[in-house]
């Protein structure tokens, strides 16, 4: 049985926004609120390159990461056609205008995902080192 963890209203979400969860290990988790009033939740990176979803623009049931514009659902966690990948999603329960996420899967879920660094890759060379 899930332990449901209280985070707030569904009004302390934005109309078509979002709010992030800090957790204690991982990346946050983004909470979003389309213009029904619905409330999705999913890891804070696009699958593409790692965007912050949180940042993107809602529209319906989809989230435009805003790095690429990829269009990522907010009930699946997948991007939409052409493009391929899913972000994890995680279970949100909305009771008397209070939104709950699921306790275990804060503490586990995609915990070991991070984000890419930005830039290009490059060469340290020690100071030490012969020329």
């Amino acid at each position: 049985m899930s332990q449901w963890k209280p985070i707030c209203k569904v009004e302390d979400i934005p109309v078509l926004g979002s709010r992030r969860v800090a957790r204690e290990n991982g990346l946050d988790v983004a909470v979003f609120r389309n213009d029904k009033d619905e409330v999705f939740a999913l890891l804070d990176r696009c699958p593409h390159k790692g965007g912050p979803l949180s940042q993107g623009i809602v529209f319906g049931t989809s989230v435009a990461c805003p790095l690429h514009n990829w269009t990522i659902g907010l009930d699946s966690g997948c991007a939409k056609e052409p493009d391929e990948g899913c972000t994890p999603r995680f279970a949100v329960q909305v009771t008397d205008g209070q939104v709950f996420l699921d306790a275990q899967e804060l503490a586990t879920l995609a915990t070991d995902l991070t984000r890419p660094v930005a830039g290009p890759a490059r060469r340290v060379t020690p100071i030490n080192a012969a020329a």
